[in-house]
């Protein structure tokens, strides 16, 4: 293949490493798609390829819808043990962020949300929603009609919308805040004052850092969830020996919601994330599989951190 198809496709490369993690929420699938879609672009007739672009996205698009409907993929997410993979801020397969549209698409709710569609539904939302891309595009990239487009986006959209937590959406600094006080309750024990910090039907999961095979936990209403991160953030010599010794810390964004990221000698072994909602804590996601944490540990070890909040735990 000649320099010039190369560059071609290395110039999209990030918009459909983006697309794919949209579409399959997580980082290593995305990046096997794309580079699946090098393949077919290597051995295509470019000739023939009117608009790369166009034809590009197609592939990629496809190729995700080809994953989300195997027989595997659909017995791993359904065992109930998946959760989306987590991006550090800046990391740029979290794509466009220019609109709130393009910012929800990629938050780890929605992302979680997504999964309740169906995998064309998933696919017309994330190509409308976060890519701004016409129906009749669409129609083009999905071999639908326009009128099909349409019916997809708005059942997609409104399903997405009833399960969204209402509210005032916290900027980045509230959020912070809240997560912050929310820590120093957690460490401290104080649970009256950590059960004040969530809302009423406040949920949280977690993988239990048992790997990718197992069932996740699950945890709702007020006082389990308390009981949870209570027994999460108490530290004991053998969650120490477990993460290699005594983490810091630190809060980031991750999707971009604020996260706790614990951390020992430059390497991230758990992270929990939150959705914040009115001043309180809506939902937690804890992860500390190695596999989910691997793309977030790349862009951490190149990441200028702010100073921990905890320096040794």
């Amino acid at each position: 293949m000649d320099s010039a198809a190369i560059d071609l496709f290395e110039t999209s490369r990030g918009r459909l490493a983006s697309l794919a993690y949209r579409l399959l929420g997580s980082a290593a699938d995305a990046e096997d798609a794309v580079q699946d879609t090098f393949l077919r672009w290597q051995a295509a007739d470019r000739e023939r390829v009117e608009v790369p672009e166009a034809w590009l996205t197609k592939v990629v698009t496809n190729l995700c819808l080809d994953r989300l409907r195997s027989a595997q993929t659909r017995h791993e997410r359904a065992a109930g043990a998946w959760l989306p993979e987590p991006l550090l801020e800046g990391d740029p397969m979290l794509g466009p962020a220019d609109t709130f549209e393009q910012r929800e698409s990629v938050s780890l709710a929605v992302l979680t949300l997504l999964e309740r569609l169906s995998p064309v539904e998933r696919a017309v939302y994330v190509l409308r929603e976060a890519f701004s891309y016409s129906h009749a595009e669409i129609a083009g990239i999905l071999d639908i009609t326009e009128s099909a487009s349409q019916q997809h986006v708005h059942r997609a959209r409104i399903r997405v919308a009833a399960e969204r937590r209402r509210g005032g959406v916290a900027d980045p600094a509230s959020a912070r805040r809240v997560v912050e006080e929310f820590l120093a309750a957690a460490t401290s024990g104080r649970t009256e004052r950590l059960v004040a910090l969530l809302t009423d039907d406040v949920t949280a999961v977690s993988d239990g850092a048992a790997g990718l095979g197992r069932r996740l936990l699950r945890y709702e209403t007020r006082e389990r969830v308390a009981s949870y991160v209570r027994a999460g953030f108490k530290p004991t010599p053998a969650k120490r020996r477990l993460a290699g010794g005594s983490p810091a810390m630190h809060i980031a964004l991750v999707n971009g919601s604020p996260a706790v990221l614990a951390v020992v000698d430059d390497r991230v072994v758990g992270a929990v994330a939150f959705e914040v909602s009115d001043g309180k804590v809506a939902s937690l996601r804890g992860i500390a599989a190695a596999d989910r944490l691997a793309r977030l540990n790349e862009a951490w070890r190149q990441h200028e951190p702010d100073a921990p909040v905890i320096n040794a735990w």
